[in-house]
């Protein structure tokens, strides 16, 4: 009579396992993968100039540290640099918080992303004619 050796309990169900592993890695490769997309700009009008400041041929660069959420829209922003004019840094705060994007995204689903923006008010050549009117020219 011949004997037959069956295998342990545990050698079975390590080898279940280990096949069980290999196709999930298999599944898991063959998932599509989608490629990342960058944030971008939509809708970003540029900030008003500060009646004082034009008049004055005042400008600067604003430096402003941006959050955009998932929604597109900008959900904190800070100022990292000053243009050195007060009136120049809050124009470009205000506008920059209505600015509209398109979410960057990673395997097809938006991302927060955080970004700088520099903001920059080139100084006026020639002064609007209510610079005169007010007696600013």
């Amino acid at each position: 009579m011949e004997r037959r050796i069956l295998p342990s309990p545990v050698l079975l169900l390590a080898g279940v396992l280990a096949v069980s592993a290999c196709t999930k890695k298999q599944d898991e490769s063959a998932a599509p993968l989608i490629a990342p997309t960058e944030l971008a700009a939509i809708d970003t009008p540029p900030p008003a100039y500060p009646a004082e400041a034009e008049c004055n041929s005042e400008g600067g660069t604003t430096v402003l540290r941006v959050t955009i959420e998932q929604d597109g829209v900008p959900a904190r922003v800070g100022q990292v640099q000053s243009s050195g004019n007060a009136a120049l840094d809050k124009a470009a705060l205000e506008a920059v918080q209505t600015w509209k994007f398109r979410a960057a995204t990673r395997n097809g689903n938006p991302v927060t992303h955080t970004i700088n923006v520099p903001v920059t008010f080139p100084p006026v050549l020639e002064k609007p004619t209510r610079c005169f009117a007010q007696g600013a020219g």
